[in-house]
């Protein structure tokens, strides 16, 4: 097996990249340039007037399998642990695959659940689990309030700009749940036509893009656009080519909520950077 993926870099350091739990990615831009290092928790912005908000991804209700037995549970204990920030998120952002089969009682299970979320607003975006029937029609009708075409939207908040994209209602061209890079196009973590939609940003100073999908930490940078995949609250994907397929990945008994969590995100207008920072579900 070739240990050098498709953008270069060896499986050694995509597995580094995997393991930042507990540490900050702090991005910084200067001179028109995305500047990214990894920083200690404790240099994560603590502006009460900075926007934060907080991204859960890939709860997968409906879940049945020996990876994780109880994902209702530890999508409960990922609440309970945005619930106890010292703060209250501007908002919680879910990034897709809310659900594992995109039935109508488990779209209700998980949007009652995040009816719990101590936040003003709760954004979503379908998975590719959100739609696997129906082109997203369940899931736009649980979640699509407000929403455009077939689930996008987009708004302003603290001087930042969002916007929501939907790749995942064509299988055919599966692949904002995908990346919108190849991270490993021969499973499928890959957008095809992201190449233009990034087209479309190439004209701001600093961009960055979150997604789920992949179950595992991973960034890169490419110019001013910095890409952050985001880890699971349901259970692990093994790293890209480390297995033949992106299967559910049974750990250890007492290592599964090593690798759960949330993400936790800051920016403060002028100067200040944007803060990620991603913390285990344990």
């Amino acid at each position: 097996m070739n240990d050098q993926d498709p953008e270069g870099m060896t499986r050694r350091q995509l597995l580094r990249h995997t393991a930042w739990f507990g540490s900050a990615v702090v991005l910084t831009v200067a001179g028109g340039e995305v500047i990214s290092q990894i920083a200690s928790p404790g240099e994560v912005a603590a502006d009460p007037k900075a926007l934060r908000f907080v991204q859960l991804s890939d709860s997968h209700l409906g879940f049945k399998g020996t990876a994780n037995t109880a994902v209702e549970d530890s999508f409960a204990h990922a609440i309970q642990q945005v619930n106890s920030l010292p703060y209250e998120p501007d908002f919680v952002m879910h990034t897709g695959d809310l659900t594992h089969l995109s039935t109508p009682a488990q779209f209700d299970q998980v949007k009652q659940m995040m009816t719990g979320l101590r936040t003003g607003h709760v954004f979503t975006v379908p998975g590719e689990h959100d739609s696997v029937d129906d082109h997203g029609q369940k899931y736009r009708q649980a979640f699509g309030a407000n929403t455009k075409g077939d689930g996008w939207y987009s708004f302003d908040i603290g001087g930042v700009h969002f916007i929501s994209l939907v790749n995942t209602l064509s299988l055919e061209k599966l692949g904002h749940h995908i990346p919108l890079f190849e991270m490993y196009p021969a499973w499928g973590w890959g957008t095809d036509d992201a190449v233009q939609a990034l087209s479309y940003l190439r004209r701001f100073a600093s961009v960055t893009c979150l997604n789920g999908h992949v179950h595992q930490l991973f960034t890169k940078t490419e110019g001013n656009i910095t890409f952050h995949s985001a880890t699971t609250t349901a259970y692990p994907l093994p790293a890209p080519g480390a297995a033949t397929a992106p299967t559910p990945v049974t750990l250890p008994a007492g290592k599964l909520k090593d690798a759960l969590g949330i993400r936790e995100v800051a920016y403060r207008q002028g100067d200040q950077p944007l803060a990620v920072k991603d913390v285990k579900l344990a």
